[in-house]
């Protein structure tokens, strides 16, 4: 029988690679909740007007790369291919106080051809910040995507930033854009000859060679904008300045969705192939509330795509730390009811560990112990079981020589939560603690309360 393999255009995530992924969240989140971002999980599918309205009926996410149905109830829903428009609902929806600052993480799906680094399944992380429509907003929701990028080691980045203008300068521009157009049509790609009327300011965003080449001469939509989106762009650019972040101004830059208004801004890494090199993005969408049918509400995010950002890291050598190993691995070839007895010991000490199950016997025990990462071994025998002791096997050399420093201190401290033996008094039981140290060396036995007690300030101190 045909074993299923993922859908195309999806992958599974394993360890290691997942725990990079989560590694990607848990730094973002470190990141922007510095800033008081709060989290935010929305439904992985919609009503299917959140983005036809939202997003634009004729842009391409939604023509052409939208997964969209029919439900068994005959609602149109979708399933959310990029994550602004969803935050902006759930807002309208439950009408929390402004500002309103929200961070998200979830997979979103678009129907595209699959390559390096872009899925049909694929995982974003973004900010969302509904309320003000200060620029220095702007400038906030900027640094948090630059500040993540650089605490993971990425360099050789690029941001591009333009600003779209608002509804007072925008449609004078488009009329413009379109004039031009109108004199080039037959130069544009075939897609655009046809379509260059419905939304002229895509022909901006292609990145086929011809409409590249008549853009070039196109109108700037920054000889166009009002004096209020002139200011509002250059206070944003002289904040970047002040901050020494560097950016590029990109006239041609609108990004892919129609909800986008004044600052839009792109982050690009040079390491990429250039047709596939932006690793996170977004801008201004002051309009979206009032297009889902709220009030007018300025609104300001972006979104990074947590694939593209692995494979950025990937190219640049950079190494992601994945979940830690587990310190100890327990070897009990008395039945297993002991590790069951030290696992729950230990963890409760904060000690991760982990056990080998269906009583395996103590050479295979050991082989798994290799293989997990951990830095000790703990081996519970018979002789073991009936003297309350355990055996110690440190598996990188050196551990044992730090370990015998830690057992004086062990030795030495008060009765710890969550053991059970007696902890030794310096007074009447230092001969006795010396002779069990000494003991140690020799045969790796340990007392098993005594062995909590070192093996916790060892990994404390590790």
């Amino acid at each position: 029988m045909e074993l299923f393999r993922s859908p195309s255009g999806t992958r599974d995530w394993l360890p290691p690679d997942s725990e990079r992924m989560a590694y990607l969240i848990s730094a973002f989140a470190a990141q922007v909740e510095l800033a008081n971002y709060r989290l935010v999980l929305s439904p992985m599918f919609e009503d299917s007007g959140v983005f036809v309205r939202g997003v634009g009926d004729e842009s391409e996410v939604v023509t052409k790369e939208m997964y969209d149905f029919t439900d068994k109830g005959g609602r149109s829903l979708a399933l959310r291919p990029e994550g602004t428009a969803s935050v902006v609902r759930a807002f309208l929806q439950h009408n929390p106080p402004v500002p309103f600052k929200a961070w998200y993480v979830g997979p979103s799906f678009r129907y595209e051809r699959p390559q390096a680094g872009r899925y049909r399944q694929h995982h974003q992380v973004g900010i969302e910040a509904l309320g003000p429509k200060d620029p220095y907003l702007d400038f906030e929701v900027i640094s948090m995507l630059m500040n993540w990028f650089f605490s993971l080691g990425l360099r050789d980045l690029v941001l591009k930033l333009n600003s779209l203008g608002d509804d007072n300068c925008r449609p004078p521009y488009v009329r413009e854009l379109s004039s031009y157009l109108e004199k080039n049509q037959n130069l544009l790609c075939v897609e655009h000859q046809q379509r260059w009327q419905v939304n002229p300011l895509r022909v901006l965003d292609c990145k086929k060679e011809e409409c590249i080449a008549v853009k070039e001469n196109a109108p700037k939509i920054k000889n166009s904008l009002c004096p209020e989106c002139s200011m509002h762009f250059e206070t944003l650019l002289s904040c970047l300045d002040e901050h020494k972040i560097d950016y590029v101004l990109d006239d041609y830059l609108v990004r892919g969705l129609d909800y986008y208004t004044r600052t839009t801004f792109e982050v690009a890494c040079a390491s990429l192939e250039s047709s596939q090199n932006a690793i996170g993005g977004g801008g201004r969408y002051d309009n979206l509330a009032k297009a889902l049918g709220g009030n007018d509400t300025p609104g300001i995010g972006f979104a990074s795509g947590l694939e593209r950002v692995l494979l950025a890291c990937e190219t640049q050598g950079i190494l992601l730390p994945a979940v830690p190993s587990p310190k100890v691995f327990l070897a009990d070839i008395t039945g297993g009811g002991k590790a069951a007895h030290m696992i729950h010991v230990l963890r409760t000490l904060g000690i991760a560990c982990d056990r080998a199950f269906d009583n395996r016997s103590l050479k295979s025990q050991l082989r798994q112990a290799d293989k997990s990462g951990a830095i000790l071994a703990i081996v519970v025998g018979e002789k073991e079981k009936e003297a309350n002791c355990v055996q110690l096997k440190w598996l990188f050399p050196g551990d044992k020589d730090r370990f015998i420093q830690l057992l004086t201190v062990a030795a030495d401290s008060s009765r710890d939560a969550g053991t059970n033996g007696r902890i030794f008094s310096p007074e009447s039981d230092e001969p006795e603690k010396r002779d069990i140290i000494e003991r140690y060396r020799l045969s790796d036995v340990l007392p098993e309360d005594l062995a909590y007690s070192a093996i916790k300030e060892f990994f404390r101190n590790a």
